[in-house]
């Protein structure tokens, strides 16, 4: 009697280690998911940033056409 008892805890033992495998992985993916979700808020920021700069460029290069009389002023 002491074999079936032996046979039944095995498959759990196996089910239970790639249960644990498959937590580790998907702690391995969560820590990345936020890696990038990291990453990809500073990207946002940057090109928000560059953005803002050609907009800058935009007015300076229009004020200039307008003294220049380049362009018919409105």
């Amino acid at each position: 009697m002491a074999r079936p008892v032996a046979q039944m805890t095995e498959p759990d033992n196996i089910v239970l280690t790639y249960l644990r495998r498959i937590d580790e992985k998907l702690d391995l993916l969560r820590a990345d998911v936020h890696d990038l979700k990291v990453r990809m808020s500073h990207v946002e920021e940057a090109i928000g940033g560059i953005n803002r700069r050609i907009d800058r460029v935009e007015l300076r290069l229009e004020r200039i056409e307008r003294r220049l009389d380049l362009v018919e002023a409105t």
